[in-house]
């Protein structure tokens, strides 16, 4: 039988072609001189997706033009990149790659919590421009005595809070649902965390629910001595707003690892002295990347192997309920 034909949207970690050219046609989309051509000729040949953020959104615009889909394997744990409502309605099913990164992203998440408080990308430079001849570095606020406010108590919120515990602080979260099982105090809105707290660390999915979900209002809760960390995607918090509260020191300051319209950054948040700012590398490892690639390669062919992915998303598990066109 023929090989099943795949698409890549974008280059990817070498592990997911690796790992897919062996049992599919492979076609680099980004290589085509004249995408519209290609995908009229292959587009109805095409039952598999492999994408990332790196492609932009897989929707209808694209979704439109591949009647032949089954399935859409996106690298990361944030899925935000694809319209997993319009593929599930099309009986295409979506996956992720949980898990492989919560340890890695915890890891950078309370890295940053500590550089933003500690001032230390700024200590280094303070050192490399050989300010320290002429005295000492100012003292820098501490973690010591804060309250650490979680939103989104997920597979990461945990494995970021698990690891905070061992510095002695006090944890809240707010999330949909109190989780019962957690040691933790919930906190129904997020203005009362963040009334509640002056940490607040931002571990969220992206998406019309969670856009602009920290704002003035939270901000302003947060108060002068507050800081808050982004780890989750950029649409989260209102920068606008985060911007005018860092310059008029609403807050204290802010560590960020992702941005609304990344790789481009503001002026404005880059003039700022009272942050730390990261280009999205909470993953980013040589270790966890290739783990989500080959994650990406699983769901695949598994796929194809059995009929049912290894991590399909929620709004895809009705599909796995029955067996889907060609299984």
């Amino acid at each position: 039988m023929p090989k099943p034909d795949i698409l890549m949207t974008a280059p990817m970690h070498p592990s997911v072609a690796q790992a897919l050219e062996p049992h599919f046609t492979l076609h680099r989309l980004w290589e085509q001189d004249d995408k519209d051509s290609f995908l009229d000729a292959t587009g109805p040949r095409v039952r598999g997706i492999a994408t990332s953020t790196l492609f932009g959104r897989v929707e209808d615009a694209l979704l439109d033009r591949l009647p032949a889909l089954e399935i859409i394997a996106s690298f990361g744990v944030g899925y935000d990149n694809v319209d997993a409502v319009s593929a599930a309605r099309r009986g295409v099913v979506v996956t992720n790659t949980p898990g492989v990164l919560d340890d890695e992203v915890a890891d950078l998440t309370v890295g940053l919590l500590l550089a933003t408080l500690r001032q230390i990308p700024q200590a280094d430079r303070f050192l490399r421009d050989g300010q320290w001849l002429g005295g000492s570095f100012p003292l820098s606020p501490t973690l010591r005595g804060r309250k650490i406010g979680i939103l989104g108590l997920g597979n990461i919120g945990k494995a970021v809070a698990r690891r905070l515990q061992a510095f002695g602080v006090t944890i809240a979260y707010h999330g949909r649902s109190v989780q019962p099982d957690m040691p933790y105090e919930f906190h129904s809105t997020l203005v009362s965390l963040a009334s509640a707290c002056d940490v607040l660390i931002a571990i969220v999915p992206g998406g019309a629910n969670t856009t602009h979900l920290i704002d003035r209002t939270v901000l302003a809760a947060l108060g002068p001595d507050g800081v808050l960390i982004n780890v989750s995607r950029g649409s989260v918090v209102d920068e606008t707003a985060l911007i005018a509260a860092l310059e008029a020191q609403t807050i204290l300051a802010a560590g960020l690892d992702v941005f609304e319209n990344e790789p481009r950054v503001p002026q404005a948040l880059l003039d700022l002295p009272n942050l730390v700012l990261l280009p999205h590398i909470g993953s980013a490892s040589v270790h966890t990347r290739a783990a989500m690639g080959q994650l990406v390669a699983d769901n695949l062919l598994t796929w194809f192997a059995t009929g049912q992915p290894v991590t399909p998303v929620h709004e895809s598990s009705h599909l796995l309920s029955a067996p889907l066109r060609g299984h």
